[in-house]
């Protein structure tokens, strides 16, 4: 605290001067006195510290003395330094994705909460946009200077467990920018300086990240089928901290049963796989870890468990590795004359006629009967597709591939050209022949097919994983539908199957309608299951957007006090009169 007017300090002499008044004044006082006798005890008891018996008994004196000193102090301007900020507006974007939900005494998100809380009573009159991201980024206030609303709108902030695409948000908050001086401030965990654009010379940009030394254990993947014996489990375990890690494992069905329960070690930032056989067979398999970590919503997994799968039905011109990868998983596969594939129902066709891609039963493209391949040289790269969870491409060689369809999604490249594509139904084309590539003699080939049988029987028995938010066409009878969670609690309903969009909260729902209900699973996406070391920083210098030091007066507070004193003043005055001279 600092003083402004300290010219003014020569105003002590008034409360200085009425303090020795109130000394050395001569005072009277009436005093009866029963007798005599005790003329001089009386006058002994009054002569002892007459001056602080005085100030004791004469609450007025206090009242005005202190008026007098406060009065004194406002002249002279006292001021506390605070700093505000001097742009001309001013954008919050607010990471909302699950790993804001780590931390180890307070969460990341509840951190920024309170910053922002903070950095509300330094805005001042200037606007403010606050953006939450996520595939659909939204301006929950937009150019704001009501503190009330903003301080609503922070409150009001929630996490939406989906992947916070911070582009799409960034696209938005330069949408808002334009030519004006602005501010940008970055709520989220960790974020590269490379990510943010800095071509605007006059925004400047404030990172808040996570604290320092989050640790974290995880399940990354979880996959599940029945077989004769029971159930088959692929899970794989990621211990990203820089120690080892015992934790235990519980496998649970979808009523919350224990199915298993295990005990396990694992090395400092190990990724661990293992396979379990054996479980109780059951229509929804969880897996469940307790570990010491800073981030809990990654420690549980949920998967259908593979339940009447379609059968599988290979063209007799393909090679007999892809029918033996097929058989190797313990599935039912027959060899069918090509001429026979189109008209088969309920079967995963596996071929490379091109015209098959036009039935409604899903496919596997290996090859193409329609186009003449051509030759590449170079390693494979795969997308973060779930189709990859369990097998990895980096030694597969492949020689030459066929040309990619249009339209179709690319999720794995070679000598960056497509390799591997899906189409819009969910179809799956490998653009290669088998003679041309090592691939079958690698185990990452019959994990691919699992994965590949998996994916397809989706939506067979139920409506499918999704991720929180997401929105996706599904495969429903027409009609009014309603999402309930595991314990009949009623979350939405939606009419139109094209327009259904996920519920936020990972876990195990039910879509009904009244006639028919399929289960459905929403779970993080796996950019969510790991946590990055935390970061913060400031870049950029937006003009006349500084964060400044401001003098803020202390003045009006002590007007304040001063006019409560003469309040008590006035009630001492009213109930005991002057004080007696």
């Amino acid at each position: 605290m600092g003083f402004s007017q300290w010219m003014f300090l020569w105003t002590i002499v008034f409360p200085i001067i009425v303090l020795l008044y109130y000394f050395f004044r001569k005072k009277y006082k009436e005093q009866e006195v029963a007798s005599t006798l005790f003329w001089e005890q009386v006058m002994q008891e009054t002569n002892v510290s007459p001056y602080l018996k005085h100030l004791q008994r004469n609450a007025l004196f206090y009242l005005q003395m202190l008026a007098l000193l406060l009065f004194v102090l406002a002249l002279m301007n006292p001021y506390i330094k605070t700093e505000e900020i001097t742009s001309e507006q001013v954008i919050w974007i607010v990471d909302t994705s699950a790993t804001m939900l780590a931390g180890k005494e307070q969460s990341t998100f509840e951190k920024h909460r309170e910053e922002m809380r903070s950095l509300v009573k330094t805005i001042g009159d200037r606007p403010l946009t606050i953006i939450t991201t996520g595939s659909e980024p939204k301006a929950i206030v937009r150019q704001e200077t009501n503190v009330q609303q903003i301080e609503k709108a922070i409150e009001g902030l929630t996490v939406t467990y989906e992947d916070e695409q911070l582009t799409k948000a960034l696209e938005m908050a330069n949408a808002f920018v334009g030519d004006t001086p602005t501010t940008i401030y970055l709520f989220t965990d960790a974020l590269s300086r490379s990510d943010l654009p800095i071509e605007n010379d006059h925004v400047k940009w404030i990172v808040k990240g996570a604290e320092q030394g989050l640790e974290n254990v995880s399940i990354t993947r979880l996959a599940a089928t029945n077989a004769k014996d029971g159930t088959i489990s692929l899970l794989q375990i990621k211990n990203e901290t820089k120690e080892n890690q015992t934790v235990r494992l519980s496998f649970f069905d979808e009523e919350g049963k224990e199915l298993l329960k295990k005990t396990i070690t694992l090395q400092a930032e190990e990724e661990w796989t293992n396979t379990f056989e054996g479980l109780p067979k059951s229509d929804v398999l969880i897996a469940a870890i307790k570990a010491k970590d800073d981030y809990e919503a990654d420690n549980s997994l949920m998967s259908f468990v593979g339940n009447d799968p379609y059968e599988i039905a290979v063209g007799q011109n393909m090679h007999k590795l892809v029918q033996v990868g097929f058989q190797s998983l313990g599935l039912d596969v027959k060899s069918v004359p090509d001429e026979q594939l189109k008209s088969l129902k309920e079967t995963i066709v596996v071929t490379n006629q091109t015209e098959l891609l036009e039935r409604n039963e899903p496919i596997l493209l290996i090859g193409r009967d329609d186009e003449v391949e051509m030759e590449v040289n170079g390693k494979v790269e795969v997308s973060q597709d779930e189709l990859f969870a369990f097998s990895s491409l980096e030694d597969v060689y492949v020689s030459a591939v066929y040309p990619p369809f249009e339209n179709f999604e690319t999720i794995a490249k070679v000598d960056e050209h497509p390799f591997i594509q899906r189409s819009p139904k969910g179809d799956i084309v490998i653009l290669t022949d088998i003679e041309f590539t090592d691939w079958p003699l690698n185990p990452s080939f019959p994990l691919f097919l699992w994965s590949v049988q998996n994916e397809m029987m989706e939506g067979k028995s139920s409506l499918g994983i999704f991720t929180p938010n997401e929105q996706r066409a599904v495969s429903l009878v027409p009609g009014d539908w309603s999402i309930y969670t595991a314990d009949g609690k009623y979350v939405f309903s939606f009419a139109k199957s094209q327009e259904f969009r996920a519920p936020t909260t990972p876990g195990y729902y039910i879509a009904r309608s009244e006639h028919e209900e399929k289960p459905l699973i929403v779970q993080l996406p796996q950019k969510e299951r790991t946590i990055q070391e935390g970061t913060s920083f400031e870049l950029g210098n937006a003009v006349s957007g500084q964060v400044e030091v401001r003098n803020e007066s202390l003045a009006k507070w002590i007007a304040l006090m001063i006019l409560i004193l003469l309040v008590i003043e006035w009630e001492v005055q009213r109930r005991y009169g002057f004080a007696n001279g």
